[in-house]
């Protein structure tokens, strides 16, 4: 891939541009096999799963800048303005017609960029993300909610301008600090979700909750996890950091188990997750996803006292276990509470970090890896997924 941004020094961010994709991809699998090598045997592991080296991101975070009426989107230069980065190749072809259009939305809006340096102006970022219907959901980052009026006012042109949006909404964001967005949001359209349909799974995507950057190395996946699920022969499933509920439901729409149960911190997320069940049709207590800590939702912790049940036991004691965790893994506790969990015969870990992941699986000696594949989420980066089907012997 050749990029003219990366070229002229304006953007970084790709560290492996310019890298044949196919040395990037060999480099990245032998790189994540090395770190595993004490865990994984070498004939374990399946070829790697990767899709277009550009055109794949479905997400786009941009930072505005530049004046009112005359906006500019992109990324911070490092000298308090912003560089435009409309034309960036790793977006999808309908998310990136979207950001080439969304500064003739923005300048015609009458909304004032965020000036950084001077900490004054309103508008601070603009996230979009494109659905595989060539859907979006457009979020607008305000410092204060007294910009709202002017942003409903500028529904219209932004619909017109770009038909396929489907929702849209205002985030918050009034501290001056490093990230993309605030706690509150404010939904300014009647749908207040985006349909990820991935594999015939309708997955409702929330203004703030997770989905995989790569929609076709995220149905990867999912195939891969539903695939080794369902040669498990198990009827219970739980899925932990469950998100919108991409690897439990795609395991219970192809029959690979009979209920499955999915925990996430996000209510948001949750909410979608079950909205997605219901749409599928599965009777009560068969999809059931709740609101809660990933990390204590299984069997005693370290310090009890006296055995206990594990937590939130519908529908029933999971068989089989997929966690799906941040950069920092499960930790000591989930990981302590998984190998003392006996009935627990099979976990499938995907994990976006293969330090804590090595960590996470020297801490379960009990089950031993049957199956890994390295998903290149990523391409022009060292960033990685991997997926493990661990086996208790």
């Amino acid at each position: 891939m050749q990029c003219d941004y990366f070229d002229a020094g304006v953007c970084r961010s790709c560290t492996s541009m310019g890298v044949p994709y196919a040395v990037q991809l060999a480099d990245k699998d032998a790189s994540v096999r090395s770190a595993l090598a004490a865990l994984v045997d070498g004939a374990l592991w399946l070829e790697p799963f990767s899709g277009p080296e550009s055109g794949f991101r479905n997400k786009a975070k941009l930072v505005v800048g530049g004046r009112r009426g005359a906006p500019e989107l992109g990324i911070l230069d490092g000298r308090g303005g912003v560089a435009d980065l409309t034309r960036c190749g790793l977006y999808e072809p309908a998310l990136a017609a979207a950001v080439r259009a969304l500064p003739g939305v923005v300048a015609r809006s009458g909304l004032t960029p965020y000036d950084v340096g001077r900490r004054s102006g309103e508008l601070k970022n603009i996230l979009v993300t494109a659905s595989p219907d060539d859907e979006l959901m457009v979020r607008f980052v305000l410092r204060s909610p007294g910009q709202l009026p002017r942003l409903r006012e500028a529904l219209d042109d932004l619909r017109t301008t770009l038909p396929g949006t489907t929702v849209v909404t205002a985030n918050l964001l009034p501290e001056h600090k490093a990230v993309l967005e605030g706690p509150e949001e404010v939904v300014l359209t009647q749908a207040d979700s985006l349909t990820m349909r991935v594999d015939g799974v309708g997955l409702h995507l929330r203004p703030q909750s997770f989905f995989q950057t790569n929609t076709t190395v995220a149905t990867g996946l999912y195939r891969q996890v539903t695939d080794w699920v369902s040669t498990l022969r198990a009827t219970v499933l739980w899925d932990l950091y469950c998100g919108v509920g991409g690897f439990a439901l795609h395991a219970l729409r192809a029959g690979a188990v009979g209920s499955v149960r999915g925990v996430e911190v996000s209510p948001a997320a949750v909410d979608s997750a079950n909205r997605t069940a219901r749409e599928m049709g599965a009777a009560p207590g068969i999809a059931v996803f709740e609101t809660g800590d990933a990390t204590q939702d299984l069997g005693p912790a370290r310090d009890a006292s006296t055995p206990s049940e594990p937590a939130g036991t519908t529908p029933g004691s999971p068989e089989v276990l997929v966690v799906n965790p941040p950069r920092r893994g499960i930790g000591a506790d989930l990981a302590w509470r998984i190998e003392r969990s006996p009935d627990l015969r099979h976990v499938v870990y995907s994990s976006c970090n293969v330090t804590t992941l090595s960590r996470d699986l020297a801490a379960m000696p009990s089950l031993r890896v049957r199956s890994a594949r390295l998903f290149d989420m990523f391409p022009q980066s060292s960033h990685h997924e991997v997926a493990v089907l661990l086996e208790r012997v």
